[in-house]
């Protein structure tokens, strides 16, 4: 693997606050800076931190210490000591791959393997397309491992190439190692756009320029159910990036759909995509932005069987939740104006500081507010390659709500 030179790391121990200390007893993976007490000496990302208990002296966690972030410990292991060695990093590989188990048994060849904190490596995303892997990673924490981590993962997923995707401050920051975002760090890699399949539908990729890691999965098994209920329906798809939803309607037998989203480049994504697959009926773009082209729609009396919104994260940042509200509660009310006599509405956030039930609750008042009656049809979650783990929370940010429209 063309990767990072060899980095000597060091094993230091801490203590933490009360309220700290209970949270990890509880298995949380994230230590703050202001919640350690002691610590017997420097460190350096990377270095092994390990947590002792303060009144019995006893081991309660082990993980990796980041220099540059103020989540300055994530945890990787709980309650009894283990060595951070090729053989603790395997074996938790190996059982993260084992929950993937049921969704390769489909006509899926794309899946997030690493699903950071809720695999038990924090600040880590392993993304497979096919055979290629695409491993993001946001914590310096993870350079001196790097090497035998992604040995692991290409043994087991069995991919010919690797790509590295840094998150924006590790792309900033100097002591990265001379890694860069986008390089080939195992194997060749022919096109920067990689074909896959989820539910035998076929989709690509960049995965050397695209988000994250060049494509959204977590709203796989969503854009399965939209798809198989759009058999003959006119659809609508909001946010529509390179058009998840959009091509699994149309590869359903959907007559007609209707791919909205600002950005020109991403709706020729969704065009491509769709040309992957065997279809009939007409897919049209919109290039606007989202609140406008409702509205436009809504002047135009347009309705459609199936309007699905699924907008990008509104609330990256406490201050912003109310104003994220705001618009959910907006796109709720105008989708509701387009949907057909007993057509579906499906609005999604991607959220992680808006609550489930808040979002859901919001959507229903403004569906009522647009004199519409409905009926909850189902609300949905993460699919199978995004667990949530109890002990972290904060790793749940997906909810869909079905709606069907009277």
């Amino acid at each position: 693997m063309k990767t990072v030179s060899t980095i000597i790391t060091k094993t230091i121990s801490v203590r933490l606050r009360p309220k700290a200390e209970r949270m990890v007893k509880k298995r949380h993976p994230w230590v703050f800076e202001d919640s350690i007490i002691k610590q017997n000496n420097t460190a350096n990302a990377g270095d092994v931190v390990v947590v002792y208990d303060n009144r019995k002296n006893k081991f309660l966690a082990c993980g990796l210490y980041d220099s540059y972030s103020p989540i300055k410990i994530k945890l990787l292991h709980f309650h009894k000591p283990q060595k951070l060695d090729a053989t603790f990093f395997q074996s938790k590989i190996e059982e993260a791959f084992s929950k993937r188990a049921v969704l390769l048994e489909t006509n899926t060849n794309s899946y997030r393997f690493l699903y950071g904190e809720a695999d038990g490596f924090p600040g880590f995303i392993a993304d497979v397309y096919a055979k290629v892997l695409v491993v993001k990673i946001y914590s310096a924490i993870w350079f001196p491992y790097l090497e035998v981590i992604v040995a692991h993962l290409v043994k087991i997923s069995q991919c010919d190439t690797v790509v590295l995707r840094l998150s924006r401050n590790l792309q900033k920051l100097k002591e990265n190692q001379g890694l860069k975002d986008g390089q080939v760090v195992f194997g060749k890699l022919a096109e920067e756009i990689v074909l896959f399949t989820e539910h035998d539908i076929h989709f690509s990729a960049n995965v050397i320029h695209g988000h994250k890691t060049g494509y959204f999965l977590d709203h796989r098994e969503n854009r399965r159910r939209v798809g198989a209920l759009s058999k003959n329906k006119s659809v609508l798809d909001v946010f529509s990036y390179a058009g998840g939803f959009s091509v699994h309607a149309l590869s359903n037998g959907a007559k007609e759909v209707v791919s909205l989203d600002i950005s020109a480049q991403a709706l020729k994504m969704a065009l491509a995509n769709g040309k992957l697959n065997n279809y009939t009926g007409t897919h049209k773009t919109m290039a606007i932005d989202a609140f406008l082209g409702l509205q436009q729609l809504i002047r135009d009396r347009k309705k459609f069987d199936v309007v699905v919104i699924d907008p990008p994260s509104f609330a990256k940042s406490a201050k912003e939740i109310d104003k994220a509200k705001h618009s959910y509660a907006r796109l709720a009310r105008l989708g509701a104006q387009l949907v057909a006599k007993n057509g579906l509405l499906v609005l999604a956030s991607c959220s992680s500081r808006i609550m489930a039930d808040d979002f859901f609750d919001i959507c229903e008042a403004e569906i009522q507010n647009a004199s519409k009656a409905f009926t909850i049809l189902d609300k949905t979650f993460h699919d199978i390659d995004h667990p949530i783990i109890e002990s972290f929370p904060e790793g749940a940010y997906l909810k869909c709500g079905y709606y069907q429209v009277k």
